[in-house]
């Protein structure tokens, strides 16, 4: 089985021995994303629209270094801190995912890395 790191400036880099994402097999793997902004290196959205906005973000430029895009994903999972502000992200997601939009699960967690409101990782073939 072939596999292959993934790492990109215009995300977030890991904030603990994980990788961005995992090419294996022609799909790619890609680990949780919260709003952190890569250029600042800090969460500045503080709503729940705001901070899907960034993590959408961070996913697609995940996406594209590993040689996918926000349209060959297959799979997503979203992990809020709140689950009544799932329309709200659920909007934004909308937005991004509006054709053919992939399979997902969506829970409440007790709490967020960096205090974030939403994260969001997904699985995509390659391109």
């Amino acid at each position: 089985m072939s596999r292959q790191v993934v790492s990109t400036t215009n995300a977030p880099a890991a904030l603990g021995p994980y990788s961005q994402a995992i090419v294996s097999n022609g799909m790619v793997y890609v680990s949780g994303q919260i709003p952190i902004n890569p250029a600042t290196g800090e969460i500045e959205a503080k709503d729940i629209s705001g901070q899907t906005e960034q993590v959408l973000k961070n996913l697609e430029a995940v996406l594209e270094a590993a040689g996918s895009s926000i349209a060959n994903v297959v799979k997503t999972t979203c992990f809020l801190d709140d689950i009544n502000e799932w329309p709200a992200m659920n909007d934004v997601y909308a937005k991004v995912f509006h054709t053919a939009p992939p399979a997902r699960s969506a829970f409440e967690v007790g709490k967020l890395p960096k205090n974030a409101k939403v994260e969001i990782e997904a699985i995509a073939k390659l391109n």
